[in-house]
Formats: structure tokens, sequence, C-alpha cells
């Protein structure tokens, strides 16, 4: 069974703006699905493409099948079925041997930024980078899903 376990941060921009970090992975993604307890997301790079079949969170864990795809069909996929997109830069940043994934929104999503860390078990213990502010694993509204529905231009703050 797959399984992910991954919380969510918001990032101090300006130590982020300090930060010396590697080029990032463009990212177009989109919703063939968006439901409560379940999504199914097409994802594409510039040289390949995954489709994703995610449940329900309990807490930051939840079932998550990852397939790679031919790039072209993660296109056809994304114009043709996709209901919601939206589009980030990813940086993959390594800090105190944990992997880092930090999403730059694009779009009507710009000014959000987000970082994520898959962990082998909700209490798995890691240190927090200083460039790192506040968990909201647990708040939905960052979820990518839901952003592609209420992007952070709408938000209220």
């Amino acid at each position: 069974m797959g399984q992910e376990i991954e919380r969510k941060f918001l990032i101090n921009l300006s130590e982020w703006e300090k930060l010396d970090k590697p080029a990032g992975k463009h990212f177009r993604q989109g919703y063939i699905l968006t439901d409560p307890e379940k999504t199914i997301r097409v994802r594409k790079t510039e040289t390949a493409g995954w489709l994703t079949i995610k449940g329900i969170s309990v807490g930051a864990t939840r079932l998550e099948y990852e397939y790679e795809i031919p790039l072209k069909e993660a296109e056809e996929l994304l114009d043709n079925f996709s209901e919601n997109e939206l589009e980030k830069i990813r940086h993959e940043i390594v800090h105190a041997n944990k992997l880092w994934e930090v999403d730059v929104f694009l779009g009507d999503n710009e000014g959000l930024i987000v970082a994520e860390i898959e962990l082998l078990s909700e209490d798995e213990p890691f240190e927090i980078p200083k460039w790192i502010t506040e968990e909201v694993t647990h708040e939905k509204k960052y979820y990518n899903s839901n952003l592609t529905k209420h992007p952070f231009k709408n938000w209220s703050l």
C-alpha cells in the first residue's frame, strides 16, 4: 500500500531570499478529481509526467499512489481532463539530511510559498531550517487541490 506522510510549512520570505538555492523545476499540475476524500492529479515538468491518486488525510498521513507516465500523455490529460490547474516552481533543498520541497506558486497563487517535508512516521524528528515559519499541515486551504479552486489571490489577508 502506498503511503505519504507529509508536513507543510510557510516560509520566512527574507530568510528564503538570502538562501543559496538550486534552480527550480517548473510544474504544471491539474486535477481530474478533487473530492474531500480523494484526488486524482496529473503533473508534468519539461521532461516527465505523473499520475497521482491520493486518499483522505488522517493527521499528516494519507494513501498515495504515483505513476510516471509519458510526457505527451500527461499533456493530453491536462488539456482534456483537468478540471482545475496550477503552476509552480519547485526547489529541492537538503537541510540536516532531509529533503525539503519548496513550492513557489505562480499565476493566481503568486506570492504563496510552501515548504513540504516527507517523513517515515508522523513522529519522526527533524530539524526545522531558519527559513521556515509556521506549520500549516492541517490547514486545507494550503492543499494544492484547494489552491486550484480557491487561489491565494482571493484570500483575505
